[in-house]
């Protein structure tokens, strides 16, 4: 659809269109996630975190004693994929001494956007309790949204884990959902005016003391640089360490690989501790 500003939002989120063999990621991811686990001596594969049939997660530990927890949330716009297309993103973190969790999701429309918000804070209260220290939180696309969510002001994780957070990391997140709106992928997801704004990071003020990187690829949609850019712009006059890191070379799919390695980037910025960290 296009606005009345002239913006085509069906392109502006067309992220596939613009990326040469798109549809192979998919088959991809999960291969590499598969051959993860089967090499994983210390996985606990589907732990519950609820009673529904998508309220489950993956926990990867190190060999040692977890240095602390990074949970990692997936995207797919809020109605694609599930925890079993990112197992390889772990080995980064694992190989630096850190459990790791990748949560699923009830997906649209089956679930509303509020509903997942909810889901993915009861994944981490859950997994808190059993790797104790401090907590690093990144998320990808919608799980870029999903994470920051997760520090705004009306927050649904307890202040116990709040205190927990060190670093927040949207990965090419989505922070002002009323654009879609004027998307048809919102006959999915079912946003009205009043929830794309509950639901939006960046029209929010933060909360908490962990810092919020927007990591974001110098090849994806502009709009995708726009949200990127919208949250620091918005969260950084408000007192919280907010900072834009744009990566070279990098598009939505291929803007998530750094994960895997643990002298990557995005690995430095994630797991960097702050000088209050717990």
């Amino acid at each position: 659809m296009t606005s009345p500003s002239g913006i085509n939002w069906e392109d502006a989120f067309a992220n596939g269109a613009y990326i040469a063999k798109a549809d192979s990621f998919p088959a991809l991811w999960a291969k590499q996630s598969a051959e993860h686990r089967q090499k994983s001596n210390r996985a606990q594969i589907d732990l519950p975190y609820g009673k529904k049939e998508r309220e489950k997660l993956d926990l990867f530990l190190p060999d040692d004693t977890a240095k602390g927890l990074f949970v990692f949330v997936h995207g797919g716009f809020w109605k694609a994929f599930d925890k079993s297309y990112w197992s390889h993103l772990a080995n980064g973190a694992l190989e630096k001494g850190y459990a790791v969790a990748i949560p699923s999701y009830t997906l649209a429309p089956a679930a509303t956007l509020p509903e997942m918000t909810q889901q993915i804070a009861k994944a981490i209260g859950t997994v808190s309790d059993i790797v104790p220290g401090p907590i690093f939180l990144a998320g990808h696309s919608a799980g870029g949204h999903l994470v920051t969510r997760m520090v705004c002001e009306d927050s649904p994780l307890a202040r116990a884990i709040l205190d927990r957070l060190i670093n927040v990391v949207s990965i090419s997140g989505l922070h002002d959902l009323r654009p879609l709106l004027l998307n048809s992928m919102n006959n999915v997801l079912g946003l009205v005016k009043e929830t794309a704004i509950s639901e939006s990071s960046a029209l929010k003020s933060p909360v908490g003391g962990a810092k919020v990187t927007a990591l974001v690829g110098n090849l994806e949609r502009p709009e995708f640089l726009r949200q990127s850019s919208l949250l620091v712009e918005s969260w950084a006059t408000l007192s919280t360490q907010a900072e834009l890191v744009v990566v070279p070379g990098c598009h939505h799919f291929n803007v998530i690989d750094g994960l895997q390695n643990p002298s990557s980037t995005i690995l430095q910025i994630l797991l960097k501790p702050q000088k209050n960290e717990r």
